[in-house]
């Protein structure tokens, strides 16, 4: 099997890796935390030393899984980046969450290097990252994305081209806001149940298979009943694609009222120090607004 660059091992990146190991494909990794680069490199990985070298060393693919835009844009276009390595016929596949804006303006740097860049964002959090059960909206060229299309397949259980260069983030972005957008109405109805003197448990049961019903009220509902908030998919990241929705949404003038009112919640979490934890701690932020505890008594 070829060798593949992967550049991003935090929660996400980690466990991807891993599972692309485990289907057999050498891997070369880079990363600026030594820990996760050691830790993946006792799963079978070479390590390099810059994402140049990842890039130099991959036979024709090269994953990125990193943070946000500015992060995607050092390390392609930095210092010791995959511009420095990567040589013409190459594939570099953004599986990061970034600004659809940012990723076309990447996507043409590299073509001028007769590099392709995929972009293919995921959707479902650590556990099924490390199930391998992600959720992938592409956008590129799809004769690109039909030839890496059986990797994706090893780290996701859908994968799917959605449009041109963007399209993935694109999609990514309108996934985020109805994922936040669910949570906070999931938050909201179960404190108003708890305010007005009914036990939030047995709403939940009694609505999650009528309309109402939906994998966020599967998922985060009975974190909020437990208090469970450890993540999962942090609040400081989905503050970060919420802000990414804004930014696109002007630029091409469209109206999201309802998930610029999200934002304001998971940044007034933030400011309390809960960026660290789960976006179903948005039952917390309902919690003090309502003067209720939704965990069980």
């Amino acid at each position: 099997m070829q060798t593949i660059g992967f550049i991003g091992l935090g929660i996400m990146g980690k466990p991807m890796a891993k599972n692309l190991l485990k289907a057999g494909y050498p891997l070369v990794v880079y990363d600026i935390s030594e820990a996760a680069v050691k830790e993946v490199c006792e799963c079978g990985a070479k390590a390099a030393a810059s994402s140049a070298e990842a890039a130099k060393a991959a036979d024709k693919y090269i994953i990125t899984m990193l943070p946000n835009s500015p992060h995607v844009k050092e390390v392609v276009s930095g210092k010791n980046g995959i511009a420095e390595g990567c040589r013409s016929g190459q594939v570099v596949i953004d599986m990061s969450s970034i600004s659809p804006i940012a990723s076309r303006e990447l996507g043409a740097e590299l073509a001028k290097l007769g590099v392709t860049m995929i972009d293919a964002p995921v959707s479902g959090g650590q556990e099924k990252a490390e199930k391998g059960t992600l959720a992938i909206m592409a956008g590129g060229d799809e004769h690109a994305f039909e030839e890496a299309k059986p990797i994706l397949e090893k780290m996701g259980a859908t994968v799917t081209l959605v449009g041109e260069l963007g399209a993935g983030q694109i999609t990514k972005l309108v996934n985020q806001l109805i994922v936040g957008i669910n949570i906070s109405a999931v938050a909201e109805g179960m404190a108003l149940a708890k305010k007005a003197g009914v036990d939030p448990r047995r709403v939940f049961e009694a609505i999650r298979k009528g309309l109402a019903g939906s994998q966020c009220l599967e998922d985060k509902a009975p974190r909020m009943f437990e208090g469970r908030y450890a993540p999962g998919f942090r609040i400081n990241l989905h503050i970060k694609d919420l802000w990414n929705v804004l930014e696109t949404s002007r630029s091409v003038g469209s109206s999201a009222p309802l998930s610029a009112q999200v934002l304001e919640m998971m940044i007034a979490l933030a400011n309390e120090g809960h960026e660290g934890l789960d976006h179903g701690s948005l039952g917390l932020y309902y919690e003090k607004l309502n003067n209720v505890s939704l965990k069980e008594s």
